[in-house]
């Protein structure tokens, strides 16, 4: 996989509770210059949107726990999308999916995709679920007509797996996130059945890819 067929299934991310606009202004001239997109905490996607507007810019939903109502959940959406948001990754209640509740899980992630006409990445958090709770949680994102299933925030011990990549797979197409350092790692991601990665590396990986 060359850079040019590489560079759009990034997505460059800074999400750490520091970053400041500067910090995401680096990250929008680093996808820019390479071919990425962004994603980046949703209080500067507006912000964002007027500094690059070439960037496909994706932000975050309930990040990172999840915890959020569903209402604080469809409203975050609807405010992202009207500042300029092109994706949205929201996470998933754990608690809820631990506790049985996959009903109250589908509901949640129905209300945002309903919300917004843009897609919706569903985050599991796959380093805190069992192997039958992410398989509930990927049914749940797929009946709620989320576009992709996502591994992890970065929050969590541990990112992404290839056997976890795998797995989601079989349900919607997966974004790769948590871990994700080089182009080898990525391209490992991609032939496990990655579609995207979400990576703070995105420099990393793009520029150790072959030119052509």
């Amino acid at each position: 996989m060359n850079r040019d067929d590489l560079a759009p299934r990034i997505d460059h991310t800074v999400l750490g509770p520091e970053t400041t606009m500067k910090d995401v202004e680096a990250v929008l001239d680093e996808a820019d210059e390479w071919g990425m997109n962004a994603c980046i905490p949703p209080c500067y996607v507006e912000e964002a949107a007027e500094y690059a507007p070439d960037v496909v810019l994706a932000t975050v939903i309930g990040f990172p726990h999840g915890q959020n109502t569903t209402a604080a959940k469809h409203e975050e959406a609807v405010d992202a999308w009207k500042a300029g948001a092109d994706e949205l990754d929201m996470v998933i209640n754990v608690g809820r999916l631990k506790a049985g509740e996959d009903d109250v899980v589908t509901e949640d992630i129905s209300e945002v995709v309903a919300a917004v006409p843009i897609p919706v990445k569903v985050i599991i958090e796959t380093a805190l679920l069992t192997e039958d709770e992410k398989r509930r949680a990927c049914e749940a994102a797929k009946e709620a007509d989320a576009a992709f299933v996502k591994t992890s925030t970065g929050f969590a011990d541990g990112g992404a797996t290839v056997e976890d990549v795998e797995l989601m797979a079989e349900y919607l197409p997966v974004k790769a996130s948590g871990g994700v350092g080089s182009y080898e790692d990525a391209l490992a991601m991609f032939e496990a059945g990655a579609e995207r990665i979400g990576a703070s590396s995105g420099v990393e990986i793009v520029s150790g890819a072959p030119a052509e």
